[in-house]
């Protein structure tokens, strides 16, 4: 009986440097061939499997740093976010034409909350700076000035970049403010520079804020029940769950 063994079942036993048994190259010319498959392809074998598992290792740490990331991010909200987000908000003259932040409530799915990240393209929000009480916000940034700045050192958020870029626009709005001696006559081309910094950290604020919502829903649906319970784009927001 004559069994037929592929050329490819050769080059796997070559590679795994297994032995051929009772089969092996006789000619002079299958015997080079033989070595240089046990050379580079043994080689490329071992280098194949090295990389898939540090591809599988590397994707395991982007995961836990990915986690650690919006743990701080968590924070971030807890001790600043909404608040900055409620005072923008409840200022902001274009607030309407993207009604859909209002809807976000404990129902909603990561591929809504998705959606609202790539519509904020076509919004634009405006805060209104005269109905903000410029003062009450200098000694609110104020008060949280070490901690913005612990954040800012803390290297979790390094890779972080849009993270990063919205610490960076909430220190500067708070150093702008303290630049100011006197917050209530300020001259209206200042009060539109002042205007243009809080926008610029308003916007990176939402976008923050639904990464950290996609996150909180995909991972941890308590955490995100009560994230949604306190939409600050909706005036009726509560973190009282009542009764039916």
């Amino acid at each position: 009986m004559i069994i037929l063994i592929h050329p490819e079942s050769f080059n796997v036993v070559t590679m795994a440097t297994v032995g051929y048994g009772d089969i092996h190259p006789t000619h002079q010319s299958t015997r080079l061939l033989a070595m240089f498959i046990i050379i580079f392809g043994g080689g490329a074998f071992i280098g194949f499997v090295a990389n898939a598992t540090e591809l599988m290792l590397l994707r395991r740490d982007a995961a836990q740093r990915m986690k650690k990331q919006n743990i701080v991010l968590g924070v971030f909200f807890t001790e600043i976010g909404y608040r900055l987000l409620g005072l923008f908000s409840s200022c902001d003259k274009n607030r309407d034409n993207f009604p859909d932040l209002k809807k976000i409530d404990i129902n909603s799915s990561v591929a809504q909350l998705s959606a609202l990240i790539k519509g904020l393209k076509q919004y634009a929000g405006k805060v209104e700076i005269g109905k903000l009480d410029l003062e009450k916000l200098n000694q609110f940034l104020s008060a949280k000035h070490h901690f913005i700045l612990n954040l800012l050192e803390n290297p979790v958020i390094v890779e972080h970049e849009g993270f990063t870029e919205l610490l960076l626009s909430v220190a500067h709005i708070n150093e702008e403010l303290r630049s100011r001696e006197n917050l209530t006559m300020l001259p209206k081309a200042d009060l539109n520079h002042l205007a243009g910094d809080m926008n610029r950290g308003y916007a990176l604020l939402i976008e923050e804020w639904l990464v950290y919502l996609i996150h909180l829903k995909t991972n941890y649906l308590y955490l995100y029940s009560l994230a949604a319970r306190k939409n600050p784009f909706n005036p009726e927001a509560s973190t009282i769950i009542k009764d039916l």
